[in-house]
């Protein structure tokens, strides 16, 4: 199967799933196409679509394969005509942190990993504009991107054996919130009071693929004012 437009190259998953993998000049842009594409399928999907799981620069599509074949998905997707502006951010999500959390703080060993001074840490964080890249490892946890240079840390050495629910972390130039209490390696900033990810909900995952999100800052009373809400 030939690549086409801002698809550079497709492989087969499975008898029933291919995986489309984008181009573009950064991940960023590769996510945008991945966006755009996953919306026009959704906008009108095919009666043979079963899922299509967006990730990075890569978008899992699994058919039923009673109804058609790989080269009859190909030859859909050639049609589609997805509108590329609509990938750049679905919605936008501001969260609430509170830096420096005493469960949850690992801020004097990003300060030396980075040479940034603590405040410098935290408006840097709250200044990005990030972008849900995927969701997985655990339900709801979404992978945020990119983070500045001046802010890329590497994983802990040893990771934790508990990260609360709502750790808000950094690793290289990614960042996350936990959505519930799991293991994890990553730099912990500080708490959010927000749930992430509630299966009783229509739509248990709060952050979803291409959505936006920014960060603010709050203070331990009104996290605490929050968690109780």
């Amino acid at each position: 199967m030939q690549p086409f437009d801002n698809v550079r190259h497709i492989a087969f998953a499975g008898m029933d799933g291919l995986i489309l993998y984008f181009g573009g000049k950064d991940v960023t842009q590769m996510n945008a196409a991945v966006s755009a594409y996953h919306l026009a399928l959704k906008a009108n999907p095919p009666i043979w679509l079963k899922e299509a799981i967006p990730s990075y620069d890569s978008l899992l599509i699994l058919f039923d394969a009673k109804i058609t074949d790989s080269h009859g998905v190909y030859h859909l997707l050639r049609q589609l005509q997805p509108q590329m502006s609509a990938g750049k951010s679905l919605r936008r999500h501001r969260i609430p942190v509170w830096y420096g959390a005493p469960e949850a703080n690992d801020l004097d060993e990003v300060a030396s990993h980075t040479g940034l001074a603590v405040s410098e840490i935290i408006a840097l964080h709250t200044a990005t504009v990030y972008r849900v890249f995927a969701v997985g490892f655990a339900p709801g946890f979404a992978y945020l991107g990119e983070s500045p240079e001046r802010l890329s840390v590497p994983r802990r050495k040893t990771p934790r054996t508990k990260v609360p629910a709502g750790a808000v972390a950094l690793a290289d130039r990614q960042a996350a919130v936990y959505p519930q209490m799991s293991p994890g390696g990553w730099q912990l900033l500080g708490l959010s009071p927000l749930t992430l990810f509630d299966p009783a909900s229509a739509q248990p995952a709060l952050l979803q693929a291409g959505d936006a999100v920014e960060f603010y800052e709050i203070d331990e009373r009104e996290y605490l004012e929050q968690v109780k809400a």
